[in-house]
């Protein structure tokens, strides 16, 4: 693992510093806790079992052919300009944290537009981590809770991203430089409006950002916030795709789904509304 991230990681039992095992290549502290780097390439910083698995497989092939096929660069690029001004004023390395990561694509956008940082992934799905450990020759994948206490160093990170994901604000704020920033990406109130009409896909909820807010607002500050926006034409399996790799997976019929999607006529037009709020630690 590149030094510049594991000097930031922290033992999830004891929270002492963690090393690199010349001989396994595990990771170990200096009570001799010791975890696993997987061939895949990320390390199991987890203690115990985790309440959930995160995404499925196939939710998380879902995701990488949907992202890879460019349909959400706008969130990329939203983030990378976003994060590029939240490092502007930190030293050589900064760290940039991916909390709920899944396949870390977001993760290694920004870094390609930070040539200077480092990254780290965290998610509790394997099969995510097995694509994030790749994300980015200058990014690490660690499977860690992010409802637990995070494995890092306090005050170790210079950016947070938080993209459609849970959201620890005491232990982001924890982890987060005094100087540094919590980028959050929810979905906007018309975020794909025209499926969930049309397949009957889980809504978001109206009051979503006020309950984002809230949820931060003991530990952080606002300080920006941008609404995002694109419009796609999709092919019938791009839709299944997209449905596929996000909640509504859980929740929807594939029958039913198979039959709304067969009568909807070709290209399918699909707007991207997302949000992006900057935070400070308080």
């Amino acid at each position: 693992m590149d030094p510049r991230i594991l000097d930031r990681l922290r033992c999830p039992v004891c929270g002492d510093p963690l090393g690199q095992a010349t001989d396994t290549g595990a990771l170990r502290c200096p009570r001799r806790h010791s975890f696993d780097v997987a061939r895949q390439g990320y390390v199991n910083l987890l203690t115990g079992r985790a309440p959930h698995v995160g995404d499925t497989a196939e939710m998380v092939a879902a995701r990488a052919d949907f992202l890879a096929a460019g349909h959400y660069d706008v969130i990329s690029a939203a983030l990378a300009e976003a994060a590029a001004q939240a490092v502007a004023g930190f030293d050589a390395y900064p760290l940039v944290v991916d909390a709920g990561a899944g396949t870390g694509h977001y993760l290694g956008a920004v870094l390609a537009a930070l040539p200077d940082a480092v990254g780290l992934a965290l998610d509790v799905s394997k099969p995510a981590l097995r694509r994030a450990a790749r994300a980015h020759p200058r990014a690490a994948a660690a499977l860690a809770d992010t409802w637990q206490r995070l494995p890092l160093a306090d005050a170790s990170t210079a950016v947070l991203l938080n993209v459609f994901a849970p959201r620890n604000g005491a232990e982001f704020h924890r982890v987060l430089d005094p100087a540094g920033t919590l980028l959050v990406v929810t979905p906007a109130a018309d975020h794909l409006t025209e499926l969930v009409d049309a397949l009957g896909l889980l809504r978001v909820d109206p009051d979503k950002a006020d309950r984002v807010a809230t949820s931060l607002g003991a530990h952080f500050t606002p300080v920006g916030s941008t609404v995002h926006r694109a419009e796609l034409a999709l092919t019938r399996p791009e839709v299944a795709t997209l449905v596929g790799m996000g909640p509504s997976a859980w929740h929807t019929d594939p029958t039913a789904l198979a039959e709304r999607l067969a009568a909807l006529p070709e290209p399918i037009r699909v707007r991207v509304a997302v949000q992006l709020d900057a935070y400070r630690p308080r």
